[in-house]
């Protein structure tokens, strides 16, 4: 363990098994009421909060892991152990719990073991990565085995100390999870811009000042892309998209011919594709079936430029083909005529999305079936204003992405902060200054050394002797 290499001298260095209870039982009565925390309740966020519902203590108590107040618990079964799922337990009712069978709780040994500084411990890098590394089971299912949990080795600060640790460590990692929180709501607030630029785009309101005619707001009926009324932005018009687009369905071909996909070479875009693909250009795709497969199936071979509509499962979802290229048949083409700009179509078609997915049929599974999507109708400026506000939407769409790329550096450098403070605390570092001003708590009595010896006087009072069997 890193940390424990560059830990001060006065720290004692010990494993976890020296200083915890691993997966303790409870002694409570059956009528008791407890707390109850299944593994979707368990936070991932260094300072999330441990969720729990309220049964009664014998309904969990011997299907499930005992802790209490005070406890340290923590996902051992893959990917929960990797995403962080951990929480010192606080304010169970009765002061009693019980959750998955797949936590792993460390009860400190001794009441002057920090169960902050030994949720600090679980959270840091050396410990995630060896645990992951150390992972036993089949694939899908794999645990961090116990005795790497015991043997994990450690540095104990003195008592005193311990208690400044944990103080420093909430405050700074406070900071940082505040930090976080702010920045993990930037990319909802660049959604709702996006969404704002292509609802202003299809309005008119993007290019009034051009047009020197204000556009007005409509209310929306079924199937239109836009917003339909008597009323337009002078210059527009509404028209059926069949009458400005040829309209093309997609097939898939038969799957059980390899012949049909053996060295194929034709982009064929598939559910797989499309929400990565959504709002740009698309030139490359998972699966490629070769011509054979295209000719000898219903799919069709379709232009540089067609734009491409998720019409089910994905409903909405649009992007435009950077080549020639074939779609399963989830999805509607089109091929756009003279009059219409394929970008202001496909940003037509994500403005219209919330609307569109509404309109499909079905309960679990929307669907826009063929019927309906000849009847779209969309509202269209000039060719020329149209490439004028796909302009636009451009230029604001990349501003939107240049901030949103800033934002997902800050937070990696956030996450990385948190590693960062935990390295420091267990090299002994927040608490340099402390020790030169308290010589006196961790010496003698106070050391650590001497901690851990009242931890082993203490285990070895606790164990009964065994009894000697009776000779017949």
């Amino acid at each position: 363990m890193k940390e424990k290499n560059h830990a001060p001298e006065s720290w004692a260095r010990c494993s976890l098994a020296d200083i915890v209870v691993l997966n303790p039982k409870n002694d409570a009565s059956a009528e008791q009421t407890a707390g109850f925390v299944p593994m979707a309740l368990a936070p991932t966020d260094y300072r999330g909060t441990l969720q729990h519902e309220e049964k009664l203590w014998g309904e969990i108590k011997k299907s499930y892991t005992n802790f209490a107040d005070g406890d340290v618990i923590f996902a051992k079964v893959t990917p929960c152990f990797e995403n962080g799922k951990a929480a010192i337990v606080r304010d169970m009712p009765s002061g009693i719990g019980a959750g998955s069978s797949e936590f792993y709780v460390l009860r400190p040994a001794s009441e002057e073991i920090s169960p902050n500084l030994l949720f600090a411990t679980i959270k840091t890098q050396s410990f995630m990565q060896q645990g992951a590394e150390n992972m036993t089971g089949a694939v899908g299912l794999r645990r961090v085995p116990r005795a790497f949990v015991q043997s994990f080795p450690t540095a104990l600060p003195p008592a005193a100390e311990q208690k400044v640790i944990a103080d420093k460590l909430d405050t700074l990692l406070t900071q940082v999870e505040s930090t976080k929180a702010r920045l993990e709501r930037i990319p909802q607030i660049l959604k709702r811009f996006r969404q704002s630029v292509l609802a202003a785009a299809v309005s008119g309101r993007l290019t009034e000042d051009r047009r020197g005619t204000p556009a007005v707001s409509f209310q929306q009926p079924p199937l239109t892309i836009g917003q339909e009324k008597e009323e337009t932005p002078s210059g527009w018009a509404w028209h059926n998209l069949v009458d400005l687009a040829k309209l093309e369905s997609g097939h898939t071909p038969r799957k059980s011919r390899p012949d049909y996909w053996q060295n194929g070479d034709i982009p064929w875009i598939s559910l797989q594709d499309i929400r990565k693909a959504h709002g740009k250009v698309i030139s490359e795709t998972k699966f490629m079936p070769n011509m054979k497969g295209i000719e000898n199936s219903s799919a069709r071979l379709l232009p540089t430029g067609t734009v491409c509509f998720s019409r089910d499962i994905s409903v909405g979802f649009t992007t435009i083909m950077g080549r020639e290229m074939s779609t399963t048949q989830h999805f509607v083409n089109w091929i756009c005529g003279p009059k219409l700009n394929n970008h202001y179509l496909m940003y037509a078609l994500m403005a219209a999305k919330d609307h569109l997915t509404i309109s499909g049929q079905g309960t679990t599974v929307k669907t826009i079936y063929m019927p309906a999507c000849k009847q779209f109708r969309i509202i269209t400026p000039p060719l020329e204003e149209q490439t004028e506000i796909v302009r636009q939407v451009d230029q604001l769409f990349a501003h939107a992405n240049r901030i949103e790329q800033q934002v997902n550096k800050a937070l990696a450098r956030v996450n990385n902060l948190t590693q960062s403070v935990l390295a420091k605390a267990f090299r002994g570092e927040l608490t340099e200054q402390w020790r030169k001003d308290n010589p006196e708590l961790i010496k003698g009595e106070n050391s650590a050394e001497a901690l851990l010896e009242r931890i082993k006087a203490e285990r070895a009072a606790s164990q009964q002797p065994k009894r000697r069997k009776r000779k017949a």
